[in-house]
């Protein structure tokens, strides 16, 4: 029997195929983006505190509600923005599930979405099932920073909806406020609604502050605002994540949200709530990767790679142009195979596959393991 795919392009993701290769040659992997360090000591206390209170059976489907107060507090003290715990926050297994939801609630079949590139590889695949038409505006190195006028001449009267990712997942790039203001002015007049992946919001450096779609009051009402506890507690195995949205929107994110999931993991949701109490261990986060990043930065100082400016995430985006003119995947494989590093080509962040000679470097590590794979990096 021959079966139609729905995704005839997808196959095994490079995330999956670095760790794949770094594993068979016994590289330091700097591919995949997940933290090299343990949940906070109480944080785990909590989760086994609330398994043994008996928090085992189904929460919610929008999610316990002492979490989604502490969520909706977060919002107001960050950024100013008033969300209902009741009706405007849902928890989510991930912030990919909160993503998919919203796709597939607001998307139907000829709509186009917006997708600003390098984009993270699940946007694409959310859309084409959904029956969109992805339609790309691409951020260019060294600053990656957003061309609104060519956003703008993007927007055609089938424009659905708008994906955005800051801090930005490859290149460490941020929004300023003026980005805001001009986002604002141009989908005031048009239908177009938007999708804020903001996984790295606690994430920021050199004292500047995140640019959060639900600070600014104009763009909040067309917004599905995403993040994680996965990147702030490093906890992404515990896949939790939640979605804040005016009302009329959450509505019909947890229409898909309940037929998806259901709803998300008892215990961790508690933990969560409880531990959130304390808001310095996201405070902190910040200062924390800032010091890894400007680790990372200083020992390539004297090496052939170009590190390029990074503002935000726990990625570092490298140029190897002084060292070759291999594309992208083919430099990272080599790299992996014969230098023991594993690194993300992030040419497989385009639909194109854009290729500028850039290497892709998580730096959510011990010092230890950034400094062993920077010494195998200095001596290419």
């Amino acid at each position: 029997m021959t079966l139609l795919s729905k995704l005839p392009s997808v196959g095994l993701s490079i995330f999956t195929e670095m760790t794949n290769l770094a594993n068979a040659h016994g590289a330091i992997n700097l591919s995949q983006g997940f933290p090299e360090f343990d949940p906070h000591p109480l944080l785990q206390q909590l989760v086994s505190k609330h398994i043994r209170d008996g928090r085992n059976q189904y929460a919610p489907m929008q999610g316990v509600l002492a979490l989604r107060e502490k969520i909706a507090q977060k919002a107001r003290d960050l950024y100013g923005a008033a969300y209902d715990p009741a009706t405007e926050v849902t928890v989510t297994a991930g912030a990919t599930e909160a993503l998919f939801a919203a796709v597939s609630a607001m998307i139907h079949p000829g709509d186009e979405v917006l997708i600003v590139e390098p984009a993270y590889d699940c946007y694409i695949p959310m859309v084409t099932l959904n029956g969109g038409r992805p339609v790309f505006v691409p951020l260019h190195p060294p600053s990656y920073t957003v061309d609104w006028d060519l956003f703008r001449r993007k927007i055609t009267p089938r424009t659905r909806l708008a994906i955005l990712n800051f801090p930005h997942n490859p290149s460490g790039a941020i929004l300023e406020p003026r980005d805001l203001d001009t986002l604002a002015q141009v989908v005031r007049d048009t239908p177009i609604l938007l999708l804020s992946d903001e996984v790295y919001e606690h994430i920021v450096f050199d004292g500047r502050s995140h640019c959060s779609l639900s600070a600014h009051p104009e763009l909040r009402e067309r917004s599905f605002v995403v993040s994680s506890f996965a990147k702030t507690y490093h906890t992404t195995g515990w896949k939790v994540g939640y979605c804040l949205a005016p009302r009329r929107l959450s509505v019909e994110l947890q229409k898909i949200h309940q037929y998806l999931v259901f709803s998300v993991n008892t215990p961790v949701q508690y933990a969560f709530a409880e531990f959130m109490q304390d808001t310095s261990h996201a405070a902190a986060l910040a200062a924390h990767y800032q010091s890894l990043r400007d680790l990372l930065v200083g020992r390539l100082a004297d090496s052939r790679f170009r590190p390029l400016a990074c503002h935000g995430t726990f990625f570092l985006m490298l140029d190897y142009a002084a060292l070759s003119d291999e594309p992208d995947i083919e430099f990272a494989r080599r790299l992996t195979r014969e230098h023991g590093v594993a690194a993300i080509p992030p040419s497989v962040f385009y639909h194109n596959g854009s290729d500028h000679r850039l290497l892709r470097l998580c730096f959510a590590k011990t010092p230890a393991t950034l400094a062993a794979a920077v010494e195998r990096l200095r001596r290419i």
